[in-house]
């Protein structure tokens, strides 16, 4: 449930307990608050409204006599709307029942705790997927937009597999990994996950089985379970997905697709080897298992450049290739791509168009102009340095706070670090006790339920003396916990 920002007034003649009655009772007869709904506990509710929680068990106590709320021994207190009024009137639609309904499975609950913690002022952000704010070409991209609105930029709907230019760039860039990718053999599409969504319900039938590394990110995002697809994860090693496992895991769950990270694996790093890289295109060659690789990270090395794509020895058209400017350039464009077979290509945006009618016209000319400009490669080239800061940074404070209590492997590139907690509370405790102290990490269970120990932790987000004061913090809330 989303937080409000509406406060009582403490300058108003009313008292407060009356006026977050009334503020209530608007939420109740809006329909904000349908029947049905659990509302945030006392606790919740005195911390958003800034006052005791004497004041809002006052105004809670009079709204269940007035036959709007009960409270459940156990389960809260909910809506019930018991009035005369409204007894004796059409009852309103269940609201909560839709909800329950929908074929959109919810986020994992630790997912939304994290989304609605992101925002919440003083939090520091440990495990954020995503680029700091001070790390964004914030001065680049004002100066970019400047120079097109000289010349106003088409602001209609575009074709079906997204703006010319830009998949032209995109292939121009691709073609330099050794992936023979024509404008025609590209969908532009708003972000990586976009493009998994078309896939699960473009390609894909209910009931199949998508086989991933195990862990593996995809478990974080209901996507393909959405779809009515089953996950089966496949054993890891540090040369990355068990490529000798994947028949076996194929045939054993008759599997559809493997969707896989090669090049710096969410969420724990790993580079797979251009030996595995090999291995694993015979394989799904030999068992006929198309291949999803998702290479949002490639543009993120720090030591050295990892090996090629899998789509660059893809010689039988098996593998469908994932691209995105979320994690390298800005998440706000939400411009991604998805590279593959021509017929498939076109199905996906046949089904994209049906959707959404195609991504932002104007996202993808402002992502056509970095890509073109030169102004991207710059842009990244800043990036790293400023990635291996904070790696840096995030690693020494590892070794002052965790050699004692923890593992981790070293990332060479991407945004994160997968720690191994030794004997120590679950992630599941880490995390809570972690939010209380104004610390956001992503538990292990996420990428994986069999993660015992394990926390994704990032050093993209915060920054450099931010990773050291924040680990330092984390490291006292682990050892409390033991």
């Amino acid at each position: 449930m989303t937080a409000s920002t509406w406060r009582p007034s403490r300058s108003s003649p009313i008292p407060l307990h009356r006026q977050i009655i009334e503020h209530l009772r608007d939420l109740i007869a809006g329909g904000e608050w349908p029947v049905g709904t659990r509302i945030p506990s006392q606790r919740e509710l005195a911390a958003r409204y800034g006052v005791n929680r004497s004041t809002v068990v006052a105004a809670l106590d009079e709204l269940i006599a007035a036959g709007l709320l009960q409270g459940d021994r156990g389960g809260g207190t909910r809506v019930v709307n018991r009035t005369w009024g409204v007894l004796t009137a059409s009852p309103p639609p269940d609201w909560n029942e839709y909800v329950r309904a929908g074929v959109q499975h919810p986020n994992l609950p630790a997912v939304q705790e994290i989304n609605q913690a992101e925002f919440r002022p003083g939090i520091l952000r440990l495990g954020t997927g995503e680029m700091g704010p001070d790390l964004l070409p914030q001065t680049e991209m004002a100066e970019l937009l400047g120079r097109m609105a000289v010349s106003p930029p088409n602001l209609g709907y575009g074709e079906p597999n997204g703006d010319l230019r830009l998949r032209e760039a995109i292939a121009s860039r691709l073609n330099r990994l050794g992936i023979a990718a024509s404008p025609a053999s590209l969908l532009i599409v708003s972000g990586a996950l976009q493009a998994l969504q078309l896939i699960a319900v473009g390609l894909l039938h209910r009931g199949q089985v998508v086989l991933t590394e195990k862990p593996s990110y995809l478990y974080s995002v209901p996507v393909f379970q959405s779809a009515g697809m089953k996950l089966r994860g496949v054993p890891m090693d540090e040369q990355g997905l068990r490529a000798d496992l994947v028949s076996v895991y194929a045939k054993q769950y008759s599997g559809a697709m493997l969707y896989t990270i090669p090049t710096f694996h969410n969420p724990s790093g790993t580079v797979m080897s251009e030996a595995r890289r090999h291995q694993l295109l015979e394989v799904c060659e030999a068992t006929r298992l198309p291949i999803v690789e998702d290479d949002v990270y490639r543009e993120l090395w720090l030591d050295e450049p990892p090996p090629l794509p899998l789509k660059a020895k893809d010689a039988s058209g098996s593998v469908l290739y994932l691209g995105s400017l979320s994690k390298s350039l800005s998440p706000g464009l939400r411009i991604g791509w998805i590279a593959g077979p021509q017929p498939v290509i076109e199905r996906l945006a046949d089904i994209k168009m049906q959707s959404d009618y195609g991504s932002s016209a104007l996202s993808q000319q402002v992502a056509a102009e970095w890509l073109e400009s030169g102004l991207y490669d710059r842009h990244l080239e800043r990036l790293r340095a400023a990635l291996r800061l904070r790696r840096k940074a995030a690693l020494d404070a590892l070794a002052r706070h965790f050699r004692d209590i923890a593992d981790w492997e070293a990332p060479r590139g991407g945004f994160y670090i997968w720690l191994n907690l030794h004997g120590s509370p679950s992630p599941r405790k880490v995390f809570d006790a972690a939010l209380k102290a104004d610390l956001l990490i992503n538990p292990g269970h996420l990428y994986d339920r069999e993660a015992e120990g394990r926390l994704r932790l990032s050093y993209a987000y915060a920054t450099a003396d931010e990773l050291t004061d924040g680990i330092a913090r984390l490291s006292e809330i682990v050892r409390s916990l033991g």
